[in-house]
């Protein structure tokens, strides 16, 4: 296993032309030397305090640099209003497909999405499944009709390793259709392995080294996306079990590990910002090598400032507090819950880099059927209005 160094690492830094791409041209990619940002100063709390948003719908310019998600970045993973788009058209005035759905979410203000696959109802313009060449091309022109762009997908990562050759081609195919949308990013949904060992995340390591090295060569950045779990401490150490397992820890968190051992010209990461929240309310106390009982907090923002070129992807993403569900949060429309999207996007800085996509896993509702909708709306509107706080002199 090679260990690579994040803070000599070279990453994708492309040209304000590549973001309008033509339909049908090639790629490119931009390289440029970046160091990691400085270690965070101060530790976030478990459960903050809810920031003052106010309802504001500019998309003018950045009132003097206090806005912290500029609009050409604010983006909404389709995942959210997935009921809209697997809507059948007939018979309802309310967005059904990918095409009307594009055309509410650009009208809202949004400027980015990122897909959840690429299937709508039977019904919509283009049918079904758009996971196609052919898809894809039908999907940008309503893409670049609505002056949306794409940044993503929680798409196909081969299960197999060593990869089998259908394996590949799969990837692959999602790779051209990528390029077809005009992503620089491209991903999935899940962690990259389940188990809490070291020697598994050294197996997910190679094998997203190997997935994020094809990625590159078609210019695209791989990246994964965690869920609460993926910030647990990683177990490396102890006495073993009956398996030969290591039962304790160094204290190290998996994905922590992961950007460790991972190659930083070829792996990413998408933040779930509410998960790793989550994370941080569970995830507080491990067991060390020696026995002894140890208490480290998670700082999801810190570890963001400490590996920023690692993170171009955010999913933003609100709760209130509850302490009776394992959890610590109930998950809430953006910007009406408690955790501190303020401190946060200040703290990680780099507002030019990063792209943040609303979501929220339950907007959609079995009782109204526009619910996810406006819910998008909502979170567009605080996004919007976040702003840097004022210091005084």
């Amino acid at each position: 296993m090679t260990a690579f160094n994040d803070e000599s690492a070279t990453t994708a830094s492309p040209s304000g032309e590549a973001l309008r791409r033509t339909l049908g041209l090639s790629r490119r990619s931009f390289l440029s030397t970046c160091t990691a940002a400085a270690t965070a100063a101060i530790a976030a709390p478990i459960l903050g305090a809810s920031p003052a948003l106010a309802q504001d719908n500019s998309r003018g310019g950045d009132q003097g640099g206090s806005v912290l998600v500029p609009a050409d970045r604010r983006g909404i993973i389709l995942y959210t209003v997935r009921d809209a788009v697997g809507r059948d058209p007939l018979g309802t005035d309310l967005p059904s497909g990918f095409r009307e759905v594009f055309q509410q979410l650009s009208r809202f203000g949004y400027r980015q999405v990122e897909f959840a696959g690429y299937g709508q109802h039977a019904n919509a313009p283009g049918g079904a499944n758009l996971e196609s060449v052919e898809g894809a091309k039908m999907l940008r022109s309503w893409l670049d009709a609505y002056g949306l762009r794409a940044q993503g997908n929680h798409g196909f990562i081969p299960p197999s390793w060593p990869f089998t050759a259908p394996d590949l081609d799969t990837f692959k195919k999602h790779l051209e259709i990528a390029n077809i949308l005009g992503m620089d990013h491209m991903g999935t949904g899940g962690d990259p392995t389940g188990s809490a060992y070291r020697a598994d995340w050294d197996v997910a390591a190679d094998k997203w080294n190997a997935l994020g090295e094809i990625a590159r060569r078609e210019g695209i950045k791989l990246y994964t996306h965690n869920h609460d779990a993926a910030y647990a401490f990683l177990l490396d150490g102890g006495p073993l079990d009956d398996q030969g397992r290591p039962t304790r820890s160094s204290g190290i968190r998996k994905l922590e590990y992961f950007l460790k051992i991972t190659d930083p010209k070829v792996v990413w990461l998408e933040m779930d910002i509410f998960w790793a929240h989550v994370a941080q309310y569970k995830f507080h106390t491990y067991t060390a090598h020696d026995g002894s009982t140890q208490e480290k907090l998670f700082d999801p923002a810190g570890l963001v400032a400490c590996h920023n070129k690692r993170y171009p992807l955010f999913h933003a993403k609100d709760g209130t507090v509850n302490t009776t569900n394992g959890m610590g949060y109930d998950m809430v429309p953006f910007g009406t819950g408690v955790i501190d999207y303020t401190t946060f996007f200040t703290r990680v800085g780099a507002r030019n880099y990063h792209n943040p996509m609303v979501e929220q896993d339950n907007a959609p509702s079995a009782t109204d059927p526009g619910q996810s909708l406006k819910h998008a709306k909502i979170g567009y509107d605080n996004l919007a209005a976040l702003r840097k706080k004022r210091t005084s002199n």
